[in-house]
């Protein structure tokens, strides 16, 4: 059986659907097939990568443009790169001059990604100081409460009045744990 001659696999990733894949699909225009997935790196459920990860064989090169494409972690991305180095696969990161088939290459890789990480860390605490000064300065979260006091008020005197639970959910269209919360 003849040695597999090794392909170039792409994958590129945007965080929202509102974004496009264009500038990574221009990058990646020499690989030789392209897995392409619209998904937050965070919720850890992207199909497109791991079918992407399946489908690499060994002598094949991982292409992506950045780093942060990849991965939700330096722990996420390390894991990923000892398993397609195990299987004989390299990883090439354009944006950053990265290739894994060489020693500088995975020296910068290991750099890097933990760079990488360190960004995602301080962007997490400037944003949770966002939260906490706007909830300081009496900015409300969370969806508004569409029931004014008065109907939350008949809901209780109809509970009161032995009214069903799932009859005051189905004529209020609300849920069980919403109708809990406002009868507390």
């Amino acid at each position: 059986m003849a040695k597999h001659k090794g392909s170039m696999i792409g994958y590129a990733r945007v965080s929202t659907t509102g974004q496009s894949l264009a500038v990574q699909e221009e990058k990646l225009k020499d690989c030789d097939k392209v897995f392409k997935e619209k998904r937050s790196g965070l919720d850890g459920k992207r199909p497109q990568l791991k079918a992407c990860l399946e489908y690499l064989r060994e002598g094949d090169t991982l292409v992506i443009s950045r780093i942060d494409r990849l991965a939700r972690s330096t722990v996420h991305l390390h894991q990923i790169a000892e398993d397609l180095r195990q299987r004989g696969v390299e990883l090439k990161v354009i944006d950053q001059h990265i290739d894994t088939s060489t020693a500088q290459g995975k020296l910068m890789f290991s750099m890097l990604a933990a760079i990488a990480e360190f960004e995602t860390d301080i962007r997490k605490e400037r944003q949770a100081d966002g939260i906490a000064k706007a909830k300081a300065n009496g900015v409300k979260f969370g969806r508004k409460n569409e029931f004014t006091d008065e109907l939350i008020e008949e809901m209780r005197q109809k509970r009161s009045e032995g009214v069903l639970i799932k009859d005051i959910m189905a004529e209020y269209e609300i849920s069980k744990a919403h109708l809990y919360r406002l009868l507390k």
